[in-house]
């Protein structure tokens, strides 16, 4: 392979990548010890998103105020800006919502890759899909039958398990980065 200044500099960044890494394997480890603490902080962060994301379409609705589509451009910001303000306003309503949003989306995914483990059924590996399905499916109907408790703590352990996956991932590529700039 060339080396160009594109591939010394990705090969010299090997330790920021590791520092976020350690950041986000400590996050990760900080989430678990505290599933609740980080629920919480899960569910401000999609507030302030909302909010953020709701300011932001209103603008650009009053920026295509002649356009045809102004005033559900307009409705979609207000509906996102009332959603963040009433999850920062009612956090615990909001993690429940939030919960059960999660719960329903494994739900839908588990039904979804169960039809493409279907669909992939002669070839092999399909299985994995299968049992991937059925799998989120599982989760999907433990949060429901675990709420409103459940809300406590399953957006904090998915949060939880995202930072220590990301951390892991971050390491093993800088450590794969600094090992390939010392060859």
């Amino acid at each position: 392979m060339t080396n160009t200044v594109g591939t010394q500099s990705i090969h010299a960044s090997w330790g920021w990548l590791a520092l976020l890494g350690a950041i986000s394997l400590i996050g990760g480890i900080l989430a678990l010890a505290n599933p609740f603490a980080a629920t919480l902080t899960a569910a401000l962060l999609a507030a302030w998103t909302f909010v953020l994301f709701g300011v932001l379409q209103i603008i650009q609705a009053f920026r295509v105020r002649g356009w045809s589509g102004f005033l559900w451009s307009l409705l979609l910001g207000v509906v996102t800006l009332a959603v963040g303000i009433s999850i920062l306003v009612r956090p615990g309503a909001g993690i429940v919502s939030l919960t059960v949003l999660v719960a329903i989306m494994f739900l839908v995914l588990g039904v979804v890759k169960l039809m493409y483990a279907f669909s992939l059924r002669p070839i092999s590996g399909w299985v994995w899909v299968l049992v991937s399905g059925l799998i989120s499916l599982v989760l999907g109907v433990m949060i429901l039958a675990e709420m409103p408790w459940a809300a406590a703590a399953v957006l904090g352990i998915l949060l939880a398990i995202e930072l220590l996956s990301n951390g892991v991932f971050l390491l093993l590529v800088a450590f794969g980065l600094r090992a390939a700039r010392q060859a």
